[in-house]
């Protein structure tokens, strides 16, 4: 079984200090050879285990059941000083929800029913007895279940070889009593050496598995094999012994002095390797160098270079001086510290930063800390859960003008509202010439604009996908009410026939929606496979691949600050064209529950069967898992604001879920080349008809050889066209995060476009037509002045669902793929399984598939018999 443990077990010990100080079964050497220990936390033995954590947390990998504690704090502590994971009673989760990972169920007994308590991070049975009548029920479901970090921890007296095969078949890491296992074999005991070599898996006829020998720094001393003898007596002796494969056990250092001290035992991920962490006295190497790989480098070669000067450095040299004068030690250790801070490139800071590390650990030296201690301390910080405010402390703070309580001054203002620009503030971008600076600081200039975090993002959608998985219509009308504050909806689906009331529109915007229809109806049916593709790939072998429409479909059409039928369009008939059997639309509601004519309209005539009224990550649940208005469909395709694309994205990856999406799609964008034959006027119609999309987009300018003249008359229609908008807002936000890059040459231009990977891509220069040979990364191209951006978002007949966000660099968009499967089909003659099967078969045997081979095999030798 695959692990992320460094062992397929872990074991359960007494209170510390009785940690493996039992009379029989492992000791405290052996187990913490093995690291991965169990603790049942009581109330009367809290503290005693607290200590413990303290001393050991990088020593040990630590798992704990607290569901004894009552005190919420204790649990956290346990969470701060290093606890991996610890398991609670399913009713506590809610409680510990900010930890993640850390924080597990536990259940007790082998009810299948428990399996209903696991969650993403994991579960715990407790007093699992294999001999009850429901064990195959719940080995069967726990099969199919497929749980992740999933533990079980046996009954007392429990057969526990037996008790490892059930959890083995149900992907669960057992847990074993320290009392019931040795190092060795011993009547009535399971020995550990045992369990690993029946976890293990070696491809050698003598079963020997090979084993990386590393330094408590990870770094390699080189490569031994290791077999179940050897390993029971390196637990035993907590020395390193190995499997010599002509001469037997081979005690490592046994005459060459170069002894090893065992630190730890444990399994690569899919248990075909060990690694022993050892303590090296010596070299690991028969060679004049310290491993079998080379010599030490970096940080560790300099602690070995420390400890030799402080013990043979001369009297009175610098070294020596070093070592001896605490006083000298720290002025060096503060100047280097100074001299880093006040670095400029990145060849300085490398160079100051090692010459600070160089006194650090010379510091580090003379104190008799040696290295491993400081990674061990670094460990322990990276488990930590409770957080310090971080300020610098009084006289740093006070010598870098900052103020704190601590000296003196009055505690940090409160930050200041950001004022809002004045409303004849010019609305100007930015405007940066692409040979002043380097392509690195370009980049960072052309980045977008910062969305939350990936973290904060999940901890807002998850809850609201989990709610409408479990909770459905109740749910997803609930965030309806609570989002579009439409509190008069009673259902949250809209069911076709619609109604024609709520398709009243104006004569003009219906003409205007079936001249689009038409136009994208005609380029995406002219996009259909002809006849499926057939190849005969060599005599009697006839492959071929046709197309299927995907059945359901779901499309999230935003509402917002827009009402946008034209994504309805563009969504809608290109699913209509391919044949899907259900189109499901989702869109936010208005406040009074309507939805806007326009888009039922649409919904209308591409043969919609709903419309869910939601938005949001709530839409995308309710269309991924179904509910019971709602009709779960196999994809999603849509754009959204970054909570719609990251609701997408984790419906995709639940295979729960089963449905596939377009692209993650984010904020609108659009970059325009122009040159000094483009019409101002046209330049900045084009960047503010994406720039009004929301103050999250962004609108890139390349200026090819503009005099500063011919750049200030785009800059002046700019401000100009966007003062007289209604949206001017809006386009004041988006401008702030927007640029105009000065280069020389159409090549600068498309090299720098490229890189940027924009949704829309406009060139108003001469000869467009020839530079889209140019373009590698764009999800759509408009081609010369009379092509603004907006023809493809309404009516020629090119789709506006595009990649943003650079994501052009590896999707496309929108097309009438993206609602069709392809599916290969191979038919062979007897003629064409003779041509093939020869090769068939070699390969089938190069990768150790008999049954593969035997497929062809068995065939070949009936039309022989025949």
């Amino acid at each position: 079984m695959e692990s992320t443990l460094p062992l397929p077990f872990l074991i359960s010990v007494n209170v510390p200090p009785g940690l493996g100080g039992e009379r029989e079964g492992l000791n405290r050497e052996e187990v913490s050879c093995l690291g991965t220990v169990f603790f049942t936390v009581k109330p009367q033995t809290y503290e005693k285990i607290f200590r413990f954590l303290g001393r050991h947390n990088t020593e040990f990998q630590p798992f704990f059941d607290v569901t004894q504690l009552e005190s919420r704090d204790d649990v956290v502590s346990l969470i701060d000083a290093g606890a991996r994971k610890v398991f609670v009673r399913p009713e506590q989760l809610p409680d510990f929800a900010e930890f993640g990972s850390r924080v597990a169920p536990v259940v007790s007994g082998a009810n299948p029913a428990q399996l209903a308590s696991a969650t993403e991070h994991g579960l715990l049975i407790s007093d699992f007895d294999i001999t009850a009548a429901e064990t195959a029920r719940f080995v069967e479901e726990a099969k199919a279940k497929k749980i992740a970090s999933f533990f079980v921890k046996p009954v007392a007296g429990a057969d526990l070889e037996k008790f490892i095969g059930v959890a083995a078949q149900v992907g669960a890491i057992p847990i074993l009593p320290s009392t019931d296992v040795t190092s060795k074999e011993q009547a009535g005991k399971l020995a550990v050496p045992k369990i690993l070599a029946a976890s293990w898996k070696s491809d050698r006829a003598d079963g020997l598995i090979p084993t990386v020998v590393v330094d408590e720094h990870d770094t390699a001393l080189g490569l031994v094999y290791s077999s179940e003898e050897s390993v029971g007596e390196a637990l035993r002796t907590q020395t390193g012994v190995y499997q010599s494969r002509k001469r037997g056990l081979w005690y490592k250092g046994a005459s060459s002095g170069d002894t090893q001290e065992l630190v730890r035992i444990s399994l690569d991920c899919d248990n075909d390797a060990l690694k022993f962490v050892v303590r090296q006295k010596g070299r690991f190497c028969h060679l004049e160098q310290s491993g079998c790989f080379g010599d030490l480098k970096g940080i560790k070669k300099l602690e070995q270079t420390l400890v030799s000067r402080k013990r043979s450095a001369p009297q009175g040299s610098y070294t020596a001086r070093l070592f001896s004068d605490e006083k000298l030690l720290r002025a060096k250790i503060m100047e280097e510290a100074e001299e880093l801070c006040d670095a400029k490139t990145a060849e300085e800071v490398a160079f100051e930063a090692a010459d600070l590390i160089y006194f650090a650990m010379a510091r580090v030296v003379a104190a008799g800390v040696s290295l491993a201690d400081v990674e061990k301390s670094l460990d322990a910080k990276s488990f930590k859960v409770k957080r310090r405010q971080g300020d610098a402390k009084g006289r740093w703070a006070e010598k870098e003008g900052i103020k704190t309580e601590t000296n003196g001054a009055a505690p940090p203002a409160p930050a200041p509202v950001k004022e809002e620009p004045k409303k004849d503030e010019r609305i100007l971008m930015k405007v940066l010439d692409a040979g002043e600076v380097t392509t690195q600081e370009l980049d960072a200039a052309l980045k977008r604009p910062s969305q939350k975090s990936a973290d904060a993002i999940m901890k807002i959608i998850v809850p609201i996908i989990d709610d409408v998985r479990k909770n459905g219509d109740k749910a997803l009308l609930s965030y309806t009410h609570k989002f579009e504050r439409a509190t008069s909806l009673t259902s949250p689906v809209l069911k076709a026939p619609f109604p024609e009331s709520m398709m009243q529109l104006p004569a003009e915007t219906i003409r205007a929606i079936d001249v689009s229809f038409e136009n994208i109806k005609k380029f995406h049916a002219a996009q259909k496979d002809e006849k499926p593709l057939q190849v005969e790939t060599m005599p009697g072998v006839v492959c071929s691949r046709f197309s299927r429409p995907i059945e359901a479909v779901g499309l999230y059409v935003p509402g917002g600050t827009a009402v946008l039928p034209s994504t309805a369009l563009m969504l809608g008939v290109p699913a209509m064209v391919a044949g899907c059997q259900k189109i499901v639309i989702a869109s936010p509601p208005r406040s009074d529950g309507s939805i806007t004519p326009e888009i039922v309209y649409v919904a209308h005539k591409v043969g919609a069967e709903s419309i869910v009224l939601a938005g949001g990550a709530q839409a995308v649940a309710a269309m991924a898992y179904g509910t019971e208005s709602v009709t779960k469909v196999d994809k999603i395709l849509g754009p959204g604001n970054q909570f719609v694309t990251a609701a997408k994205m984790y419906v995709s990856n639940d295979t729960n879920a089963g449905v596939g999406i377009d692209m993650p799609a984010g904020p609108s964008e659009v970059l325009v080349v122009a040159d000094k034959d483009a019409n101002p006027a046209f330049v900045a119609s084009d960047l503010l008809s994406q720039a009004e999309h929301g103050v999250d987009s962004q609108v890139i300018l390349i200026a090819i050889d503009l005099t500063d003249a011919q750049l200030a008359a785009i800059e002046d229609e700019v401000h100009n066209q966007a003062m007289a908008l209604p949206r001017v807002d809006i386009v004041r936000g988006s401008i702030a995060h927007s640029l105009t890059v000065k280069v020389k040459t159409v090549e600068e231009a498309m090299e720098i476009s490229n890189r940027y990977a924009p949704e829309h891509l406009i060139l108003q220069i001469k000869d467009a037509e020839k530079a889209v040979e140019k373009v590698m990364n764009a999800g759509s191209v408009f081609i010369g002045e009379w092509t603004p951006e907006s023809v493809g978002d309404y009516s020629a007949g090119v789709n506006h669902s595009l990649p943003t966000y650079g994501f052009a660099k590896q999707y496309s968009g929108v097309n009438l793929a993206s609602f069709v499967k392809h599916i290969t089909s191979s038919n062979l003659t007897a003629e064409g399984l003779r041509n093939v099967g020869g090769a068939v078969m070699q390969l089938a045997k190069v990768e150790e598939l008999e049954a593969h081979r035997r497929a062809v095999e068995i065939r070949l030798e009936h039309m022989n018999k025949a």
